[in-house]
């Protein structure tokens, strides 16, 4: 009896601690909900929470009247859809070569690649770098640094070397070659490190900004969260003008946290929703019965 009602405190204090980390996880986003569809002038007097006090449009109205928001948005889709593809296929080979043991050079392969994550050559060779390499003002310069990921390798080749051995092997017997094998057998079994890793890269892209103002200073291939943050920037800066009083009355309600608060859901959004499209690929077992004894 004891011990049944011990277990169940257990449960109840466990409940209880994951609920409070939900929270914890989730009022933020609840709260900047609320801020963006509340009045601007409102929202500077503070005190909102789970629910807008005056609720007003016009932060939204603002992003989305700006023509260029669709071209950005097409941009960001694109760079995220090509460069995780891409890094995904890369790194993912490149995990297989060095975790193929008969392969005399895996060793110095890892060990050159993991060097990479604690030295870098900085800002000024890397621009110096895409610039020589005719990178800068392209479309191309979001994708072809990031095809191999010194992180995302380990993780990947630590999952392929789990691998059963015999999979390789039997594949080589029937003529299959390195690449027909990684193609053919490594990505389907390891299909869930490959969707883990696809989101940390999916979000690094969605998220990124500071390169395309680096590389891309022709504004040609500006993104949704480059152009977001320019509206941000011209907001902050009309209000402290006061000459701009033809831009003040049309949004006359909109305060810079209210246009923060919706500039951070509407670049929040978009990448949750590939979160329950990859969540059950990260439920292991996949390689069972894949080798019979």
């Amino acid at each position: 009896m004891q011990t049944s009602l011990a277990s169940r405190l257990a449960d109840i204090a466990i409940v209880i601690v994951l609920v409070l980390l939900g929270f914890v996880v989730i009022y933020p986003f609840i709260n900047l909900l609320a801020l963006s569809f509340n009045d601007g002038n409102d929202a500077a007097r503070g005190g909102i929470y789970f629910f807008p006090r005056k609720i007003s449009f016009s932060a939204y109205n603002m992003l989305f009247e700006n023509k260029k928001l669709l071209k950005g948005l097409g941009w960001s889709v694109l760079r995220v859809v090509i460069g995780t593809c891409t890094c995904l296929f890369m790194t993912g080979l490149l995990s297989y070569i060095i975790s193929i043991r008969t392969f005399s050079g895996r060793k110095f392969m890892r060990i050159l690649f993991f060097m990479t994550m604690y030295f870098s050559g900085g800002i000024i060779p890397t621009y110096i770098l895409m610039n020589q390499l005719h990178l800068t003002n392209t479309f191309q310069v979001y994708w072809i640094p990031g095809l191999i990921n010194a992180y995302f390798m380990l993780l990947m080749a630590s999952y392929i070397s789990d691998l059963p051995d015999a999979l390789f092997e039997s594949a080589r017997i029937d003529g299959a070659g390195e690449l027909r094998i990684y193609w053919r057998i490594v990505i389907p079994v390891a299909m869930p490190v490959f969707a883990a890793v696809s989101i940390y890269a999916a979000v690094g892209h969605w998220n990124s900004w500071f390169d395309v103002i680096l590389y891309n200073f022709n504004g040609k291939f500006d993104t949704l969260q480059v152009y977001l943050r320019r509206l941000l920037l011209e907001v902050e800066a009309t209000q402290q003008i006061r000459d701009q009083q033809l831009l003040m009355r049309k949004f006359q309600d909109l305060s810079p946290l209210t246009l923060r608060a919706a500039t951070t859901i509407v670049v929040t959004v978009p990448i949750l929703c590939v979160y329950p499209f990859l969540q059950k690929y990260f439920i292991g077992g996949i390689t069972l019965g894949s080798v019979k004894g």
